[in-house]
């Protein structure tokens, strides 16, 4: 072996081992990216369970100009939980029992109790989404320091230079790259930072608690009652 051969054979594995400690990284990157999904699975089933709240409200207005208020009231924009207005109540929640000696203080009594729940859900579902956009700032800080702590371009020039035989034995990245892959080698590599709407859970809403609106959710219930009256004894039922 020349001093030519010896240097290129040492070059080249000092490449490899580079890459080897890439593909190490990289795994742990993974794995990170992995567990901040689940996490997000988690808070979008909290999500969920605000959701059916928010309906079971929007159920109690009867009709969609008392859906409206609602909606103005709680300042409820375009977008996840402005859906979740027309959603089909199916009582897929926990019943809500209260007592009253007329219907329509039983109706107002479930009103508020309703706006309660929702309330303490949307406080729950907060903690939440706060904790996955913490996690998520970590992951993406680890994201850009491994991102800087390699030199993608010459990772990537070590492997177009490799033969195809070389990389079918060695299955750089964990597959065997076809030539298309070879061409599409930077978008592999590179690993993009990850927002919230990737992850796609909804901003939490910051509605007041129940002391600070109970007035206006209960002439809310007078008006619904007074407009609606036959289909709020149906409800009451």
């Amino acid at each position: 072996m020349t001093e030519d051969d010896l240097v290129a054979s040492l070059t080249r594995q000092v490449k490899e081992e580079v890459i080897e400690n890439y593909l190490l990284e990289r795994r742990l990157i993974d794995l990170q990216i992995e567990h901040l999904n689940m996490q997000a699975d988690e808070t979008r089933r909290h999500a969920w369970m605000v959701e059916r709240r928010l309906a079971r409200l929007s159920f109690l207005m009867i009709h969609s100009d008392m859906q409206s208020r609602l909606r103005e009231m709680l300042g409820i924009g375009a977008g996840f939980w402005n859906a979740c207005l027309d959603v089909i109540f199916t009582r897929q929640v926990p019943l809500i029992r209260v007592r009253a000696l007329t219907q329509k203080r039983k109706f107002r009594k479930l009103l508020l109790e309703s706006y309660s729940r929702l309330h303490y859900w949307m406080k729950k579902y907060k903690q939440y989404y706060e904790d996955l956009a913490s996690e998520r700032s970590a992951v993406n800080r680890n994201i850009d320091s491994f991102q800087k702590n390699f030199d993608l371009l010459s990772i990537l020039n070590f492997l177009r230079n490799l033969d195809m035989q070389g990389i079918e034995k060695k299955k750089i990245l964990g597959d065997n790259f076809t030539a298309k892959e070879m061409a599409e080698l930077d978008n592999n590599l590179y690993i993009r930072p990850i927002s919230m709407e990737i992850l796609n859970v909804p901003a939490p809403l910051d509605i007041p608690a129940l002391d600070s609106i109970r007035g206006k959710l209960s002439n809310l219930a007078e008006e619904i009652f007074q407009r609606y009256g036959e289909e709020v004894k149906k409800i009451l039922k």
